[in-house]
């Protein structure tokens, strides 16, 4: 092996690296460029070997990861991420440029993937050699032990007090390598000791193995003090991969090269028998697992988002890998670009300044070249002024970053993964790892089938988009998405399959599961909402008779009356998306008539706390009365005409019984009122007699509350009668009264807006008229006039005619 050179002794190449190190990247290219073994060992599962030959597919793109499922819980999984700059991804691209064999000599996933099975919280399986906090999937089995320069944030040493010395030999614990080094070396960084020492190694370095032996060396005298680091799996891990190592040298004697973790190098160095490895590896644990490959994000390499893999600064990395020289100056003009994109003032004399300073900086500090904190420190002097605000900006988009990878379609996948991505690009949404918002108009039919695919793959789990509120419009045809793909979506997916091989069959299927096993009839009727949205006729039968079972046998009220308006607002859909909605009408109608009967008694006898969502139930039943009504069309057609004018007589009830709460009894005159059923001059006798001096203040303020609370203010704008009841009756409330009653004021009136409080101090100041009727102009107040102004009002005139549509006399008719 030409490999024997430059002091690297006989025996296998043992290449100890940092995982997503561009350095260690850097000196494994090298050090196999100058070996040139006949096959290349890579940790990671054996199970994926037959995956290796598509990383040199045209369309395989970095950062990407291995996925490992357990076939009959595919929950259960595991991730072996890769970026351009990991060590791994090196090695393997240069064995497929350079037809070398490639091979994965880790534990395999099936047994990995069962420890996970059997103790969650000590399960392993992660190529990053990162203590990794658990994935959001169910089941993920954490992270390896820590390699060479890969730090843990989750070291007992440094998270708990009781832990023991890391100085004490013979000690079992999680150690963090590269803290210890950068400690023995004077560093209280780890990351910048690691720049130093490896990133910004020179690069006429004549030796291509001497990184190496001085890594081993170090990790060697570690593992002499530290044992396994807390990690006895380490022991059976390391076993199976000197088994492996063993049958390569048979194979192709000591034209092996080996690329892992530095961790891992003294134990696959040192001398053990063939049995005692496999004695390690008798009994162990077993699932069928499959494997893929599938992208992933620089998001996800980094700690900061949630998914430790070893390294803060991905995106940071990455350009230290990619930049063929000059990195400083290559970074802050990146940086420079983005902050121009976001309209930010930055001119090349920034760029030539930052660089400028960063250098300095790096030698004062004794660096060897400026780093990211370097970089970070002249960008925040230069080009922010001083301000953390935009210096975050760049931390989120390019010291981390956004970049998604790609796979080939020829890349393995359950059935689902595959319709899936038939449909994305049918529907031209490509998958992206940056934040987005997508604005749809259902009545264009790609936008109908991209509500619909985002409606269904929520429904199976998949939160790839979630609904947003629409900006400029209300209507029922318009959507609004936020979309972002994440790389543990994949495992959503695999998941998902188990109810079928399509979209729509696994999304039916798993809706009528569903509606089975839903605890409460809301559950049921935001179901049937969600089958209308993502359209699922065949799984609506199924969902509509639970639903009747459900409301048939449900007594509460409070449940009915939860449960209506999720119902009724899925009528509106048949208008835009053609949905026969004829049995959910129905099904609604009964369900309101249920209401009607049931809320009267409801709303005796209660406390504060369920008077108020009792009321929240009473507004929200009114919204969906209203729109029912305009579903069901007109009486003679739908037989539902009239349940506005039952609704209404049910207010009536509850606004006259003294046994109802304030709030609600408040609430009922002012939905009446808003309904034109009721005049002024009633609302303003009820007030009249509620704020009498006979009425408890208690429950005064609580009508009040009900009555003018939730927008209620400019009612008492526009009509001063009701607000001098108001002031009137709060100068009467009795001093030991008032502190009882200021809560539920200072409740009702803080949620106005500033202009209303501004507007309803001023007349309080002033003192409210005694006007007989509304008012449509507040005399004596800045801004206001005691007479309408014609002119400026005929000054909105071709604006109206515009937004209209309309021509100038039938202005004048609409007008009149």
């Amino acid at each position: 092996m030409a490999g024997t050179e430059g002091g690297r002794g006989a025996g296998p190449l043992l290449l100890g690296v940092r995982h997503h190190g561009p350095g260690s990247a850097r000196a494994v290219r090298a050090a196999l460029a100058a070996a040139r073994p006949r096959v290349v060992l890579i940790e990671g599962p054996p199970e994926a070997d037959a995956l290796i030959p598509l990383a040199a597919d045209e369309g395989m793109r970095p950062p990407v990861a291995l996925l490992a499922h357990a076939v009959d819980e595919p929950g259960r999984s595991a991730f072996w991420p890769l970026a351009e700059f990991s060590p791994e991804w090196v090695a393997i691209r240069w064995a497929l440029e350079h037809e070398v064999p490639a091979r994965f000599i880790d534990l395999p996933a099936t047994h990995t993937l069962a420890w996970g099975k059997d103790d969650e919280a000590d399960a392993e399986g992660e190529l990053t050699g990162e203590e990794q906090p658990p994935e959001p999937t169910a089941g993920t089995p954490a992270a390896e032990t820590p390699s060479a320069g890969t730090p843990s944030s989750e070291s007992p040493s440094a998270s708990d007090p009781a832990a023991p010395d890391p100085s004490t030999p013979d000690i079992d614990i999680r150690v963090d390598p590269l803290a210890v080094l950068a400690e023995a070396a004077g560093y209280d960084d780890p990351e910048r000791w690691w720049e130093d020492v490896v990133e910004h190694r020179g690069a006429g370095e004549r030796d291509a193995f001497a990184p190496f032996t001085a890594l081993e060396e170090a990790m060697g005298a570690l593992r002499e003090t530290y044992g396994v680091g807390g990690r006895d799996r380490d022991l059976v891990r390391e076993a199976y991969m000197r088994l492996q190592v063993r049958a390569a040298q048979r194979e192709f004697e000591d034209d092996v090269a080996v690329v892992c973790g530095a961790w891992h190098v003294p134990a696959l160095r040192q001398k053990a028998s063939v049995a005692a490895d496999r004695a390690l590896l008798k009994g162990l644990p077993k699932v069928k697992a499959d494997l893929t490959w599938v992208p992933w994000t620089h998001r996800r390499l980094s700690r900061a988002s949630g998914y430790g893999a070893g390294i803060d600064s991905p995106g940071w990395y990455g350009h230290l890998f990619g930049a063929p020289d000059r990195p400083v100056e290559r970074w802050m003009t990146k940086v420079a670009g983005l902050f121009r994109e976001e309209d930010r003032i930055v001119s090349p004399a920034h760029v030539i300044e930052a660089v400028r300073l960063a250098e300095t900086l790096a030698v004062m500090r004794g660096r060897p070249l400026p780093g990211l904190g370097e970089t970070t420190d002249a960008v925040r002097a230069v080009m922010c002024e001083g301000s953390d605000v935009p210096l975050s900006l760049v931390r989120d988009r390019l010291v981390v970053g956004d970049v998604l990878g790609e796979v080939p379609p020829g890349a393995p996948a359950v059935p689902l993964q595959r319709d899936l991505d038939r449909s994305q690009r049918r529907l031209r949404m490509k998958p992206e790892a940056l934040e987005r918002e997508l604005e749809l108009d259902l009545r264009k039919e790609i936008d109908a089938g991209r509500s619909t695919l985002l409606h269904r793959l929520r429904l199976l789990r998949i939160e790839w988009g979630e609904p947003a509120a629409s900006r400029g419009s209300t209507g029922t045809f318009r959507e609004t998405w936020r979309l972002r793909w994440e790389p543990e979506l994949a495992v959503r997916v695999a998941e998902a399959g188990v109810w079928g091989t399509t979209v729509p069959a696994a999304a039916t299927a798993k809706a009528e599961a569903d509606a089975v096993g839903a605890e409460s009839l809301a559950d049921v009727t935001a179901l049937a909402e969600h089958c209308l949205l993502a359209e699922l006729p065949d799984a609506l039968p199924v969902v509509m008779k639970v639903l009747a079972d459900r409301a048939a046998l449900d007594t509460d009220v409070g449940h009915l009356a939860q449960a209506l308006p999720a119902l009724v607002r899925s009528l509106r859909y048949g208008d835009v998306r053609g949905t026969d909605t004829g049995a959910l009408t129905e099904v609604a109608a009964g369900l309101a008539e249920r209401v009607f009967v049931g809320l009267p008694p409801a709303c005796a006898a209660l406390d504060g706390d369920a008077a108020e969502e009792m009321r929240r139930h009473v507004d929200a039943v009114h919204g969906a009365v209203g729109l029912l009504g305009d579903a069901g069309g007109s009486g003679a057609e739908s037989g539902h005409g009239d349940l506005r004018v039952r609704w209404r007589a049910v207010l009536r009830t509850l606004s006259a019984r003294d046994t109802v709460p304030g709030v609600i009894r408040g609430r009922a005159v002012r939905l009446l009122l808003d309904e034109g059923e009721l005049g002024a001059d009633e609302a303003a006798r009820l007030m009249g007699l509620v704020l009498s001096p006979g009425t408890p203040p208690a429950d005064a303020a609580a009508w009040i509350e009900g009555f003018v609370g939730g927008g209620g203010g400019l009612l008492l704008v526009h009509d001063e009668r009701l607000l001098g009841l108001v002031d009137e009756w709060l100068t009467r409330v009795p001093a030991e009264a008032f502190t009882d009653v200021l809560p539920l004021l200072r409740r009702t009136f803080s949620s106005y807006e500033p202009g209303v409080r501004r507007t309803l101090g001023e007349l309080v100041r002033r003192g409210p008229g005694k006007q007989t009727g509304t008012t449509t102009a507040v005399a004596g107040i800045p801004g206001f006039g005691a007479e309408p102004d014609a002119g400026r009002a005929d000054a909105v005139v071709p604006v109206l005619r515009l937004l209209l549509g309309l021509d100038d006399d039938e202005l004048v008719g609409v007008a009149g």
